[in-house]
């Protein structure tokens, strides 16, 4: 199916809005594109499709609210200002669409809520019910909550997750860029837009470098890495300039706009999507050699002879990663074991490990239907 059919039989959309899509130049929310960018859901969400608006921005109206010259640069600061600005940022919103007749519903998220099974469950039961109701979820980071070790980093990532908890069709990501470039429009004077991208690849992350924007959290790195999120789910995704006049209605009625990501050609599976992208991690396996081909090249599961060191304190059941000699990641999955047990029979063979924790079955560490390769380069 081509791109452009794939957006215009798009039923159930993400839509992920930037804070510089939603600021004007002294950074302050524009009531008046937000009035624009609303008109423009509305009319998306009255032709029958389900809209899921992820946005950014509450940091940037605590900023206006309380009167600062400048974005804080400490955690605490951060999230007083979320605090006072994602009020404001849930009245304008919920004021706009109701006035098309559209009931917004709030979902505050922090990883904490993927990385927990159940909370992912009972997440995706909350989106089903809101959209059976004609209601336009309005989602965002917890950043009032949220400390750095549960942290998205960026709303990207967090829209990719969305996206795929709720089985969308389409992830559209709008910001202050057309598309993915050849090269740094913004140094490059040659640079051209690519509109079509079949696979996204390592090598093309690691070249749109780091995030440069003072109200932003993300750039191009983090927006790659969202897309690949998406892509590798199932789903079309399309990065955008946000202020481009009536984009969200260009891109569904299948206009060449932005940058298109062509879904993966092989869907991962959702639990397995989860332990890859939604699960944290509580330790590290490091495994020798023989295991490291037997997981990439082999498609086997991990078993206790191929272990060679555990780190961490973890339960069974847990998320860990898994890495060679060289600390290379490998593969991220589901441990059958805990880590003491783990302790106790590394290296072992099987029959071994069984006797060695008193006759319990012990045939895999990491069962490979509860493990992902994760080494970009598989």
């Amino acid at each position: 199916m081509s791109p452009r059919r794939r957006s215009i039989e798009a039923r159930r959309i993400v839509v992920k809005v930037g804070t510089y899509t939603l600021s004007d130049k002294d950074g302050r929310l524009d009531r008046e594109h937000m009035r624009d960018l609303v008109g423009q859901l509305s009319s998306l969400h009255g032709s029958g499709r389900e809209i899921i608006l992820v946005s950014s921005g509450a940091i940037a109206a605590g900023v206006e609210l309380l009167g600062l010259s400048e974005r804080p640069k400490d955690i605490p600061s951060l999230q007083a200002a979320s605090s006072v600005g994602q009020g404001l940022l849930l009245h304008l919103y919920s004021s706009l669409f109701a006035a098309r007749g559209i009931l917004v519903g709030q979902v505050l998220f922090t990883q904490y809520d993927f990385a927990h099974r159940q909370q992912y469950l009972n997440a995706r039961n909350t989106f089903r019910r809101l959209l059976e109701q004609g209601v336009v979820p309005l989602v965002n980071e917890n950043d009032t909550v949220a400390v750095e070790e549960i942290r998205f980093g960026d709303n990207d990532r967090l829209a990719a997750l969305v996206a795929v908890l709720t089985d969308a069709d389409l992830l559209i990501m709008l910001s202050d860029i057309k598309g993915l470039y050849t090269a740094d429009p913004k140094r490059d004077r040659g640079a051209s837009i690519i509109h079509e991208v079949e696979k996204i690849t390592p090598e093309m992350i690691k070249s749109a470098g780091k995030a440069m924007e003072e109200y932003s959290s993300g750039g191009m790195a983090a927006k790659l890495e969202a897309a690949r999120i998406a892509t590798v789910s199932g789903m079309g995704v399309v990065m955008a300039r946000g202020r481009d006049r009536d984009v969200l209605s260009a891109i569904t009625q299948g206009k060449m706009v932005g940058t298109y990501f062509h879904p993966g050609k092989k869907r991962m599976r959702d639990h397995k999507h989860w332990i890859a992208f939604g699960s944290r991690p509580t330790g590290t396996i490091v495994v020798d050699e023989g295991a490291r081909e037997a997981l990439l090249h082999g498609g086997k599961s991990l078993l206790p002879a191929g272990v060679l060191e555990c780190r961490g304190n973890f339960a069974p059941g847990d998320a860990v990663e898994v890495v060679d000699e060289s600390g290379r990641k490998i593969a991220r999955g589901l441990c059958g074991l805990s880590a003491t047990e783990l302790r106790e029979v590394k290296g072992l063979r099987t029959d071994e490990a069984a006797r060695r924790l008193g006759g319990e079955q012990c045939e895999e560490v990491i069962h490979r239907d509860y493990l992902v390769i994760v080494a970009k380069d598989e």
